[in-house]
């Protein structure tokens, strides 16, 4: 009798314990968005470059894409009716900075966990998804695990991938707390391989080098192409800060892996571009950071919107709305030189896309307070656009080809079975009109709807 008694109450324990991790693993699975949930009757454009699917259901379990097709079912997912919405792939942006501006100004000092965090959600609210930072990051990214929380999403806002501390030339005029204050700055080649060993320690997506500026400041040929060897030497790729066609030729001789920003002066030539093609040398045209720098010589069409005004820290709407700033950038031969640049910056993009470079989403966003973080994401697209890209190679540009640049197309930058489940619901078709991507209904982040756009008055 006894030992019957003991069975039925270890088959009762047993029982009991299966019941519990029934209940606990719901729970996590519910805690951790991993109920299953049925997108129905949507408009799919994946990011590949394809024709729009029509009347298409997207299923995703947990944090993935589990099925695409018509007339989905699944038990036991919630069902939401998208009623004929555009999904595309969440953007991704290849080139920014966060937590160095706050109101209207630019610092080093602004850099906290706090403002950071606020950046990278108002990212999100844009419906970006994931972004790389690019030589202007503080240690305090580094400290308890907060760069590889952000880089696997596992804190609010977008993903964050970071290049560390860049390299410049010596400034002794820079201060510490200054926006570039923590940047390397080698006297010579020979500074080169400690600085980069201290950098490896913190394992940068890339390492980002400032070359363009006037024959007195420019960096020296032989200390960049010390800092490409020593990067390399740690398998890290390098992202030039460019402006001269004559510097491109040179850091590609030097073993650059990627453009961080358009070719200004002078037209590519069919030379240059047979050489990046042969390297496969991405070129991130950041056209938004030159269009910035002039809009407001007059009142630019976006002023207004409230998707604009929504992407502003405090004080900056007042600023460059003001008859005597707008006066100022009249006044400016910077300004002057900028729409100049941007000019010539349309037909390099439009000139290396058609011959087969891969470009890439980036803007610089969030280095200066007039370069709004997230509006300037989807303003990218529309002067791409206005280059002479497609809309379709557009979206691309902003999906799967920034994810490549950043090696994790694997998981996400388009919309396909088994892929991270990072999705933007618009209600209108940006392949009729670009400036429909900024028609947000939702984003989703591995599969949870985080956000239904930024929050506009």
């Amino acid at each position: 009798m006894n030992k019957i008694l003991n069975y039925q109450c270890s088959l009762f324990r047993q029982f009991a314990f299966s019941i519990l991790l029934i209940i606990v693993s719901n729970t996590f699975a519910q805690q951790s968005g991993q109920t299953g949930i049925l997108l129905k009757n949507l408009n799919l454009i994946d990011g590949k470059g394809g024709t729009v699917r029509t009347n298409t259901d997207i299923l995703i379990e947990g944090q993935r894409i589990a099925a695409i097709g018509k007339n989905l079912k699944s038990v036991g997912a919630r069902v939401i009716d998208l009623q004929g919405k555009t999904v595309m792939p969440a953007m991704i942006s290849a080139h920014v900075h966060v937590g160095v501006i706050s109101g209207n100004a630019q610092s080093g000092t602004f850099f906290t966990r706090e403002n950071v965090l606020a950046q990278l959600k108002k990212y999100l609210d844009y419906g970006v998804s994931t972004v790389q930072t690019l030589g202007t990051d503080r240690p305090l990214l580094y400290e308890n695990g907060f760069r590889d929380s952000l880089m696997k999403g596992l804190l609010p806002g977008a993903r964050l991938f970071s290049g560390g501390y860049g390299f410049n030339i010596p400034d002794p005029a820079v201060r510490k707390e200054s926006f570039m204050g923590n940047l390397y700055r080698p006297l010579s080649a020979d500074e080169v391989p400690g600085m980069m060993k201290e950098l490896n320690r913190i394992n940068p997506s890339m390492v980002k080098i400032w070359v363009d500026g006037s024959p007195q400041t420019k960096m020296k040929p032989a200390i960049y192409q010390k800092i490409i060897e020593e990067a390399h030497r740690y398998q890290h790729r390098v992202a030039a800060h460019v402006y001269y066609l004559s510097d491109a030729r040179q850091l590609i001789n030097s073993g650059i892996d990627v453009f961080g920003h358009s070719i200004r002066d002078s037209l590519v030539d069919d030379a240059l571009i047979a050489r990046m093609k042969a390297r496969k040398i991405p070129y991130i045209p950041t056209l938004a950071l030159d269009k910035f720098a002039h809009a407001y010589m007059s009142k630019p069409n976006w002023l207004e919107t409230p998707f604009f005004k929504a992407a502003l820290e405090p004080g900056v709407y007042e600023m460059i709305s003001s008859t005597a700033y707008q006066n100022e950038q009249k006044a400016s031969a910077a300004s002057v030189r900028s729409a100049a640049a941007f000019r010539m910056a349309l037909q390099n993009v439009k000139k290396l896309h058609d011959a087969g470079v891969l470009v890439a989403l980036g803007t610089d966003s969030g280095a200066f307070p007039i370069r709004a973080q997230g509006f300037a994401e989807h303003l990218e697209l529309e002067l791409l656009v206005e280059a002479g890209l497609s809309p379709q190679d557009v979206i691309r540009i902003a999906t799967l080809n920034a994810a490549r640049v950043l090696r994790i197309d694997k998981d996400y930058g388009s919309i396909e079975k088994g892929k991270i489940a990072d999705l933007l619901v618009l209600d209108a078709n940006p392949l009729e009109n670009i400036q429909n991507t900024r028609r947000i209904s939702a984003v989703y982040k591995a599969g949870r709807e985080i956000s239904n756009g930024p929050a506009m008055k």
